[in-house]
């Protein structure tokens, strides 16, 4: 291959990686970790700690952190491979995959955190009700609350029913990955 050809595809690669950063940062993400995610994805093989270090010129210990949040998000993981004695890590390849991975990832955490939230509110309304002389006013507060938990309760639901519509795959039987080819 010719080097001007060479050099071209390689400035593509960036191009893409970077772009890959820039869409992981709309999804919430670090531009680091969506950057890490189009090298490894760029790569089409997996990828060892040295080798993404190199490649970003960060530490390796801050790679491995970087490579943990995408384990942690879902959108990583560690892979063997015979012969190889360090780890080796890979990405989906499935862009449609990596959204739900992240759109989930996120969506599950809100959860965990407003469930706590919730029971802490719920459990003080509740003593306040029991321990507390209320008037008329402060019963209907309390209780006003209490609906607006209720109403929490249920929305915080209903995402965790559309985390299950995705993570099945069901959301492709309603919005097709591509149109053209369902007809």
């Amino acid at each position: 291959m010719k080097e001007k050809a060479f050099n071209d595809i390689q400035q593509t690669q960036t191009q893409f990686v970077e772009k890959i950063a820039d869409n992981m940062h709309s999804f919430g993400v670090s531009t680091t970790v969506g950057r890490v995610l189009g090298i490894i994805y760029m790569n089409r093989e997996p990828m060892t700690l040295d080798e993404l270090s190199k490649e970003t010129g960060m530490s390796k210990t801050r790679m491995s952190q970087v490579v943990r949040e995408m384990i942690d998000l879902n959108i990583a993981e560690r892979v063997f491979q015979a012969g190889v004695r360090k780890d080796l890590y890979q990405v989906e390849q499935d862009y449609y995959q990596t959204f739900i991975s992240l759109f989930t990832s996120n969506w599950r955490k809100a959860i965990n955190k407003s469930k706590y939230f919730e029971q802490r509110l719920r459990t003080r309304l509740e003593t306040i009700q029991k321990e507390e002389e209320l008037t008329e006013e402060a019963e209907e507060q309390v209780n006003d609350l209490l609906h607006e938990i209720h109403q929490w309760i249920e929305y915080y639901d209903w995402i965790q029913r559309l985390i299950e519509f995705f993570e099945s795959g069901e959301i492709f039987n309603h919005v097709p990955k591509n149109p053209k080819e369902e007809k």
